[in-house]
């Protein structure tokens, strides 16, 4: 049991008996009786959960806890009523919460950074998280705006500071989280598809410095991959030419269970390329794109850079998306031929994500629709095969049983003769 002390000049005292006994003072200073006897209430509540006679703390007494300020919450905290309050300043939480978070990776905490760094801008690192309201969240986000990012950049960061402020709830430290009302659904941006088409992936191929350049591409346009992270995943092991597929390891989406790595069809656009890269390789190399891997963590932007002068020496304006609407384009082309569940399994996302983020409407199907006549298809053909006849492409076996070799890889046939400059045309590098 708990008792109130009045002391001189209005001011009073909780006293009561610890678990090992000791006699315990909690002095609340100038407080009205009611107060004092709605704190000893609380006081008689914490010390039976601390002697094990009850051994929890009912939820009206842990909301009352996180509502305290850092002064009280120390009284309690000193005679051992509760635990030290971890802190409760923002900065501290943020920081404190990503060093913990050991469990992302690299690209998860530079993303968390960028959270970080706008919410201690507008805030400041001592503002106490108990004293931001869902009115400072608005402002917050209006602040986003009012820098120029993106609606989609918004919405993630916005979905971020939710997060982070959904821990510090679970941790009693706040009772509510003033960010949960805030738009964070990452939504599609048509103003952002580009639909590449084969005609201007022929002119890009035509420039790439070499045969690894001409791979990183082929991998995004004719197999979409995820670049960089798949792209280097991916060794020469995977390839299983005799079936004509290989496995993709996908970090992205690695932490879903099912999901650590997909099949992907080597693509007839695709094996030229390939096997292009595999007849150069030296004799016991693993990965089969090794672009850029001796500097050691490679990130797209190394090779978004490099891709955009490439494609501005093809004669074309580089895109929104460099990488992403070449995964954009390959999974439209491939959802006019294949069942939807197919597609996603190849490329690696959901129907729903599918539809919202990368299935477009191209220039081709309103020519289709209008019935036009030389649709962009029939370019795109007669393109493709003016590329075979001048740089032989070369294509599989397939008239009678063709022989692979996991080692050698595919047997090939060249329908044209190669001249004396190999698989493409003699190029400065980038």
């Amino acid at each position: 049991m708990a008792s109130v002390i009045n002391d001189p000049n209005g001011r009073k005292r909780i006293q009561f008996v610890a678990g090992d006994g000791s006699r315990r003072t909690i002095r609340l200073g100038k407080a009205s009786v009611r107060q004092a006897e709605a704190i000893k209430i609380k006081v008689e509540q914490l010390a039976l959960a601390a002697t094990g006679a009850t051994g929890v703390i009912d939820d009206e007494t842990v909301k009352w806890l996180a509502g305290l300020e850092d002064i009280m919450y120390g009284k309690l905290a000193a005679v051992g009523l509760v635990g030290q309050r971890e802190s409760a300043k923002l900065g501290a939480f943020l920081d404190g919460y990503i060093s913990d978070r050991h469990d992302v990776k690299a690209g998860t905490t530079t993303v968390y950074g960028h959270t970080r760094r706008n919410l201690l801008d507008f805030f400041h690192a001592d503002k106490p998280l108990r004293d931001i309201t869902p009115g400072d969240a608005d402002q917050w986000r209006l602040y986003l705006i009012g820098q120029g990012l993106a609606d989609n950049t918004v919405r993630r960061r916005s979905g971020i500071a939710k997060q982070f402020l959904r821990v510090a709830v679970r941790r009693k430290l706040i009772l509510s989280n003033p960010f949960e009302d805030l738009k964070s659904a990452v939504q599609g941006n048509p103003q952002k598809f580009h639909f590449i088409t084969r005609g201007e992936a022929e002119r890009i191929f035509a420039v790439c410095p070499d045969a690894q350049w001409r791979l990183v591409f082929a991998l995004s346009r004719y197999a979409g991959l995820r670049c960089p992270s798949e792209h280097y995943g991916l060794t020469w092991a995977d390839i299983d030419w005799e079936h004509g597929r290989m496995l993709v390891r996908s970090p992205k989406t690695a932490h879903h269970s099912g999901h650590e790595s997909r099949l992907v069809p080597l693509f007839p656009e695709l094996l030229p390329y390939l096997r292009e890269v595999f007849d150069e390789a030296e004799p016991g190399t693993e990965h089969v794109v090794t672009l850029y891997r001796e500097y050691g963590n490679v990130r797209a932007c190394n090779l978004r850079a490099q891709f955009r002068r490439i494609i501005i020496r093809a004669g074309l304006k580089p895109w929104p998306k460099l990488f992403q609407n070449l995964r954009s384009t390959r999974e439209t082309e491939l959802a006019e031929e294949w069942p939807e569940h197919v597609v996603c399994a190849w490329i690696g996302n959901s129907s729903a994500v599918a539809r919202k983020h990368y299935l477009q409407v191209t220039e081709e199907h309103f020519e289709r629709a209008a019935g036009i006549s030389g649709s962009i298809n029939e370019a795109a053909q007669n393109a493709a095969q003016q590329t075979h006849a001048e740089y032989c492409i070369p294509s599989l076996v397939v008239s009678g049983a063709a022989k692979f070799d996991v080692k050698q890889g595919p047997a090939i046939s060249c329908e044209h003769r190669m001249g004396d400059i190999g698989f493409g045309p003699m190029t400065s590098r980038v």
